[in-house]
């Protein structure tokens, strides 16, 4: 019975890895494509039953998750070089591929929860875990292509070189971009205000992400 057991969850295990690679390129083309749109279906996917959600695509924080450990494997492929002087706790890290998983997990699900966040308290709701989940699942969407461009960008300046570094700042740059207008349209919508007071708003949303990012980094060049 117990191997049954076994053998149902491997089964399940595998259905879902496979699918993943159907619904990952698809989901992340919906989004670089159509991202209101993904936002959108995002919002009603929350609404649905448990067991039905995100049935046609991946859910957002496993998206993001998937996008994470893909930038870390190409990281590792291409022998992306330490920080130089790196500290014991930055060296304990990026000497683990989970260790930095997570390092990253926590870096890059910072501009949802800010954005998330400054979009309950425009729109005057309470904050607690209801209200939160729908428009940080959504945000989570824009986090994933977002990451990964600016942590390939990063590879790129990291292995030196003026091309690459040239390549790479251009790719965080245009990713930053399509963010910052893409968020400036998502909060216009949301909020009611016009495109340029609710992009303001992005920029400010997406710099208090920046510096809470910041403070978590400092830890690894001082320890």
């Amino acid at each position: 019975m117990d191997l049954l057991k076994i053998l149902r969850s491997f089964e399940e295990l595998l259905f879902e890895a496979m699918t993943w690679l159907y619904f990952y390129p698809r989901t992340m083309l919906r989004i670089v494509t159509r991202p209101l749109t993904a936002m959108a279906y995002s919002d009603r996917e929350e609404g649905q039953p448990e067991g039905e959600r995100y049935d046609d695509s991946l859910s957002p924080p496993v998206l993001l998750i998937i996008t994470l450990v893909i930038a870390n494997a190409l990281a590792w492929a291409l022998h992306a070089p330490q920080p130089q002087g790196a500290t014991p706790l930055a060296k304990a890290v990026f000497d683990s591929q989970q260790n930095l998983l997570m390092f990253r997990c926590l870096l890059f699900g910072m501009t949802p929860l800010v954005v998330a966040l400054t979009l309950l308290s425009k729109q005057g709701h309470a904050v607690s875990r209801r209200t939160l989940r729908k428009p940080f699942y959504a945000q989570c969407y824009l986090a994933a292509p977002t990451a990964l461009c600016v942590s390939l960008g990063l590879v790129a300046v990291q292995r030196g070189g003026t091309a690459w570094s040239a390549a790479g700042g251009a790719l965080i740059l245009a990713a930053t971009a399509w963010l910052i207008l893409t968020e400036g349209r998502w909060l216009s919508k949301h909020l009611k205000i016009s495109k340029a007071r609710a992009t303001v708003m992005a920029i400010a949303a997406l710099a208090r992400a920046l510096f809470y990012m910041l403070l978590i980094v400092l830890p690894l060049a001082l320890l």
